[in-house]
């Protein structure tokens, strides 16, 4: 029989945490509490990221079972298939990788952004050209290219090193987020009273929390690398679940505590009329001085390393769960011959990165606003196929697995489902609060466009394949 290859079994549970709970607070938890206050209110941001955090933990549920069932790399990509065959399988990965990459690029350009606030003679440097009224400087391009290809070693030399990595990041992440929030709390200039009026006075509040509530899929899209790096976990694949909910509390709260400590600065209003590059540095800077922009940019910075190294691992094993079962060329299947770590995929991630910060930062958030897509479409497959897992009682006939018979849970499944298509439609649909904007639909057409070349290229290898040796591919490779 052909031999399967298989990512090794070294992750810790406390590093699938931090690799969990990093990659979804990121950096966007330091950089866009002054955007969220002035879309919603302080309060109706926090409401919005609550209700997102809730509909994520009921899509939670679905993964925590199938991880349970199916601990293998993959993802969605690999439940559906599990649900749906081989051409929802490709659709659901593709659109998946799309999301997965762009956190990358994202990530990458928020270092340099953070730069150009630090040090902006260095971030500034070189200027080239304008791409959509961002002006590109060679400076900050070479901040994001050095961090990608830093991050591509770590993740190259095994998932030990980027495991621990991340959890001292998380660490650190943690650590600096609380001294700044404890200052802010504490200090004799700020009042809980600049959080008045603690909703959008300008807008329909349910309208403006619903706002915050689509951009959830991507505020907390980290938690599902827990089942891309699920082959590799060293513990039962029955903790996933614990892991996924303790992740989303606590970026929920982290979200929330950092909103607050933006707004009770000085009246909020204010803060975001004057459009700050960096509402919370500015903030931050103005009460604690020097020293506390510091430990905030510390935090930051955490945050960017946090989610770097974190997308690096999703998107790898993403590659290499459809590299092995042929859906992509075969190389994106093959192991670093000392390391065991899937490094044609991470190179591959670094390769397309690095051409994004030649683009500016406004084209690539086009790009990422419509990647979110990819994740809701991810998330409704493994939706969906949990619900036909789940069984309403044991007479129920077909395909049973341990634990498969839980009415809650069906209709917990159900609820991820439509929770799932609610952003979607948040996103696709004209005039909602989080629809796409003209350019983003273009590059999502273009996406598919170039999706559909791919597939037609690979149908062969898809389609001719025996379906048992498939199922061994992407539903039992990880069995040792």
């Amino acid at each position: 029989m052909e031999q399967t290859s298989q990512l090794k079994k070294c992750l810790k549970p406390h590093w699938v945490w931090a690799i969990a709970f990093g990659s979804a607070v990121g950096w966007g938890s330091f950089v866009l509490p002054a955007d969220w206050i002035a879309t919603a209110g302080p309060m109706g941001a926090i409401i919005g990221l609550a209700i997102g955090a809730l509909l994520m933990i009921i899509i939670g549920v679905s993964y925590g079972f199938l991880i349970k069932i199916f601990p293998v790399a993959g993802g969605g990509f690999s439940y559906a298939y599990l649900g749906f065959g081989r051409r929802h399988a490709f659709f659901c990965g593709w659109f998946l990788t799309l999301g997965y990459v762009s956190i990358v690029a994202l990530n990458a350009s928020a270092l340099a952004l953070l730069a150009k606030f630090l040090m902006p003679e260095v971030a500034t440097f070189g200027k080239m050209y304008t791409i959509a009224g961002w002006e590109v400087y060679f400076g900050e391009v070479a901040i994001a290219s050095l961090a990608l290809m830093l991050f591509a070693w770590i993740n190259i030399r095994g998932g030990s090193l980027s495991g621990k990595s991340q959890f001292i990041f998380c660490m650190l992440l943690v650590g600096g987020a609380f001294l700044v929030v404890a200052g802010m709390l504490v200090s004799p200039t700020t009042s809980f009273d600049n959080m008045v009026p603690l909703f959008q006075p300008e807008k329909a509040t349910w309208s403006a929390i619903f706002a915050i509530v689509a951009i959830a899929p991507w505020a907390y899209v980290g938690f599902d690398s827990v089942p891309q790096a699920a082959e590799e976990f060293d513990f039962s694949p029955a903790k996933a679940f614990l892991l996924i909910v303790l992740a989303l509390l606590m970026a929920a709260v982290h979200y929330s505590v950092l909103i607050v400590a933006t707004s009770i600065a000085m009246p909020w209003a204010e803060l975001v009329a004057g459009s700050p590059v960096w509402g919370t540095g500015e903030v931050v800077q103005g009460v604690l001085g020097n020293l506390g922009l510091a430990v905030l940019s510390v935090a930051l910075l955490m945050g960017v390393a946090t989610g770097l190294n974190g997308f690096y691992i999703s998107t790898s094993r993403l590659l290499f769960a459809q590299g092995r079962a042929k859906f992509l060329p075969e190389m994106f299947a093959r192991l670093h011959p000392v390391h065991g770590t899937p490094s044609t995929g991470i190179l591959f991630t670094c390769g397309i990165c690095l051409l994004a910060p030649w683009f500016g930062r406004e084209v690539l958030l086009w790009i990422v606003d419509m990647a979110a897509t990819g994740v809701a479409i991810a998330y409704f497959y493994c939706c969906a196929v949990a619900y036909k897992c789940f069984k309403w009682s044991p007479a129920c006939v077909g395909q049973h697995y341990e634990g498969c018979v839980s009415p809650f849970k069906k209709v917990l499944s159900l609820m991820g489902g439509l929770s799932s298509l609610c952003f979607l439609s948040l996103l696709l649909i004209p005039g909602s609060p989080g629809a796409l904007s003209l350019p983003s639909w273009i590059a999502l057409v273009a996406w598919g466009a170039l999706g559909a070349a791919l597939y037609a290229a690979r149908r062969l290898h898809i389609h001719q394949m025996p379906k048992h040796k498939l199922d061994r591919l992407i539903l039992a490779a990880g069995e040792g």
